[in-house]
């Protein structure tokens, strides 16, 4: 017997609307269900979302982390040693390309250079009241190897200093100098009363002059 006997038409059709609603609601929520678990691990852990692209939703490494390892800067390189000179037969080092090392050459002062000096005409005279000064410093500039060929007295004037002139420009002017370094006296051009006395080197010994080589 049909649940719906005994009811009249219009309770038959209300009975049959409320089973198909039921129905219905039953579908949907069977559907419902079926659909709920899929939206539940959308989040990662702790709510981290994970980097697109990442596989396994690893997250992406700091930008300020480098896993590669500082490169190892460059050693520096060897200082070259300087070029050392090779020593010359007889233990001696041998001089630099354009410097002969040897005495009396051209801008080098040297013994063959001072000895070509001592050629030039030396006169002495005596300007003190001591007797035999001239011949006592002409005998101390022979032993020095100087070319003395005069000794005479100078009665002219008076000297402050014993001094040897020389006329500028001419050898006597080297040879000079070299003697008042040697002697420990001075050099100067001559003067007026001088000027045209014969050529060489005129030293006027004063009563200062000390007896003796005194250069180097």
């Amino acid at each position: 017997m049909s649940v719906f006997s005994g009811m009249s038409r219009p309770m038959k059709a209300a009975g049959v609307v409320l089973v198909g609603v039921a129905i219905v609601a039953a579908v949907i929520g069977g559907i419902t269900a079926l659909g709920g678990g899929n939206g539940s691990n959308e989040a990662g852990p702790s709510g981290t979302s994970t980097q697109p692209g990442t596989p396994g939703g690893t997250s992406a490494p700091s930008s300020g982390t480098s896993s590669t390892p500082p490169s190892t800067s460059a050693s520096p390189s060897s200082p070259v040693p300087p070029p050392s000179t090779s020593p010359a037969p007889g233990g001696a080092t041998s001089a630099p390309p354009g410097q002969s090392g040897q005495p009396g050459q051209p801008g080098q002062p040297g013994g063959d250079q001072q000895a070509s000096n001592k050629w030039v005409t030396v006169r002495v005279f005596n300007n003190s009241t001591i007797k035999g000064l001239a011949d006592r410093a002409a005998d101390d500039f022979r032993n020095g190897g100087w070319n003395v060929n005069e000794v005479s007295n100078y009665s002219q004037g008076i000297i402050p200093t014993t001094t040897a002139y020389y006329r500028p420009g001419t050898d006597e002017e080297a040879a000079a100098k070299q003697l008042a370094q040697e002697f420990d006296i001075k050099a100067e051009p001559r003067f007026e009363g001088i000027q045209s006395a014969s050529p060489g080197v005129i030293v006027i010994v004063t009563k200062e002059y000390q007896s003796g080589h005194k250069g180097s």
